[in-house]
């Protein structure tokens, strides 16, 4: 039996009904979409579905006549009416001058769409697929999944998706003829050497909780896939993670600014940022292959990210780390932020605190003696409460051992003249920070041997500035370089303190952000040294390595920083 789809989102006005009207006779094979109102007569409805019909079967006609091949084919005969109806099962009598809502309030079941000499079971808010995408580049050796898919009424677990490939035919059209070989199930597919030159085909069956499944949709490749990059320094990495940590005390900690494709994507990156990097390996369909891959396999436990993209965290880190529970938090009304990822095996999340600084830097209690010391300086004042750095701060449990682990993660503003201000941003984050710690430890009733700080991030800040100081030796003076980066916005008489203990747990290595503009150490892993003994960190790229395509990101590297991993341990009660 031919179906008619009728779909209304909870507490919307808006219907939509989608068929697809085949029919022989009239030489017409036609999929049809209609978005109605449910307070609309349906009578309205009849005669708009009516109209579109006899206007496709027309232009069939017109086209008919202007071909050679009207003279041996005869022409459909179209009937002066089309009949649109609707009906109930086992009833002859017509359904007019009732509105959709009044038509669907009691159920869909029994009701009938009639056009022509076709009739059509209505099917209310069954799984439906509204749009499905695959990405732009897919490299072998890489993993490819649905760069956008829109599900209604269904959910990707309750779905079926299969994989084909297939060489394109000579004639450029993949019609019913192609031969697809059945690769993979699932969603996401790894491809291997063997698919370069194929295209690939996705289809999928929305399916809901209840086992029902919607009508399929497929797609396919725009272009086949390409040969990746090998030999990528990630790669060497890996040898250092090839499994997870099996320890309960023990936590592998990623810090990683990936490049947010808001500043990689324009004429001003391209030209004047990274002029060096390929123009191919700058788009983000191809740099997210390798900074999931990278990902991926350092087997970590816990992934602080900064310049995270929302689409690339909505689209492609929620659904491709898995075994992961993900956090995103934007900059203010950017379209980038700072993320989270933590194992979801391992840990549990107690609290995320989230702290806008330029927000809440003037407001908060917490901050008002440091603030009182800086505030009379307008100018200085005005520039900090300005930015959109963010703090993102987790409290998570270790389900094994019950210990806790306070994590933050920050990207601090990148301005050259503005070490005065990452200073300050550091400085109200750390007061933030003991702040909660104590909080936690007064409301937990632990001590503080079960409870580790572990602050990562990209600090835009070398490790001869005040950041690295006050974070390592947990005291930056008033007399401090940092405070007069900008002499208009000197910063008097403050000095900073943090009562933690902390070490960097990859050192202080040459580079960790490499470009032909600027290259230096700015990203850190901080972690409580009286709490957390280091296990291992994992070696950076060597600068031959960096350099081979002059900088990154590059067709090896995704982005123009590169990872830190470290694995830490609780130090024995």
């Amino acid at each position: 039996m031919d179906k008619v789809y009728f779909r209304n989102a909870q507490n919307t006005e808006e219907l939509h009904i989608t068929f697809r009207y085949a029919n022989q006779e009239l030489k017409l094979d036609r999929s049809f979409n209609f978005c109605r109102r449910m307070s609309e007569r349906v009578d309205e409805a009849l005669l708009r579905i009516r109209n579109n019909v006899e206007k496709e079967l027309t232009k069939k006609s017109k086209k008919k006549l202007k071909g050679a091949a009207a003279v041996e084919a005869p022409l459909a005969v179209i009937p002066n009416k089309i009949v649109v109806e609707f009906r109930r099962e086992g009833s002859e009598e017509q359904i007019l001058g009732v509105t959709f809502e009044e038509l669907l309030k009691s159920s869909a079941d029994g009701l009938k769409l009639r056009i022509h000499d076709t009739n059509f079971d209505v099917l209310l808010n069954q799984p439906w697929i509204d749009s499905v995408q695959l990405p732009s580049s897919i490299l072998a050796g890489f993993l490819v999944y649905p760069l956008k898919l829109d599900l209604e009424f269904a959910s990707r677990e309750h779905s079926i998706a299969e994989w084909y490939r297939a060489v394109k035919p000579a004639n450029g059209i993949f019609n019913e003829k192609v031969a697809w070989e059945r690769c993979a199930e699932g969603f996401i597919y790894q491809t291997s050497a063997s698919d370069v030159g194929h295209y690939l085909k996705l289809v999928i069956r929305p399916g809901n909780e209840q086992g029902l499944l919607g009508p399929a949709t497929e797609c396919i490749s725009k272009l086949p896939v390409q040969v990746g990059p090998t030999d990528c320094p990630f790669e060497q990495r890996h040898q250092y993670t090839k499994q997870p940590l099996s320890d309960p005390n023990a936590i592998r900690v990623v810090s990683y600014n990936l490049l947010a494709d808001l500043y990689a994507d324009g004429d001003y990156a391209r030209k004047t940022l990274f002029p060096y990097c390929a123009a191919d390996a700058l788009k983000i369909d191809y740099r997210k292959q390798l900074f999931i891959k990278e990902l991926l396999g350092y087997n970590a436990d816990l992934m602080c990210l900064q310049e995270v993209d929302l689409k690339i965290f909505e689209h492609d880190l929620k659904h491709v780390l898995h075994s992961f529970t993900g956090i995103m938090t934007p900059k203010g009304t950017c379209a980038e932020g700072i993320a989270l990822f933590y194992r979801t095996s391992r840990f549990e999340l107690v609290k995320n605190y989230v702290l806008h600084l330029g927000d809440n830097i003037s407001t908060l209690p917490v901050f008002t003696p440091l603030w009182n010391r800086i505030k009379s300086n307008e100018q200085l004042a005005k520039r900090i409460c300005e930015r959109t750095t963010t703090l993102q701060l987790s409290l998570l449990q270790v389900k094994e051992t019950g210990r806790y682990v306070l994590v933050a993660n920050t990207h601090l503003y990148f301005h050259p003249d503005a070490d005065h201000i990452r200073l300050l941003q550091i400085g109200f984050s750390v007061i933030f920070v003991e702040h909660i710690y104590k909080q936690v430890i007064k409301e937990r009733n632990i001590t503080s041997q079960n409870i580790g700080l572990i602050f990562c991030g990209d600090f835009n800040s070398v490790p001869e500035c005040g950041i690295y100081k006050l974070m390592t030796e947990q005291f930056v003076g008033k007399d401090f370089v940092d405070w007069r980066s900008n002499e208009k916005e000197a910063v008097e008489d403050v000095e900073l303190r943090q009562p933690f203990l902390m070490s960097s747990a990859c050192g202080t290595p040459p580079y960790t952000n490499y470009t032909n503009l600027f290259a230096a150490c700015l990203d850190y892993i901080f972690y409580q040294n009286d709490c957390f003994d280091l296990l291992q960190s994992v070696p950076l790229p060597t600068l031959e390595q960096l350099s081979e395509n002059e900088a990154i990101p590059s067709v090896k590297f995704p982005s123009d920083h590169v990872a830190l991993i470290a694995d830490l341990a609780f130090k024995s009660c």
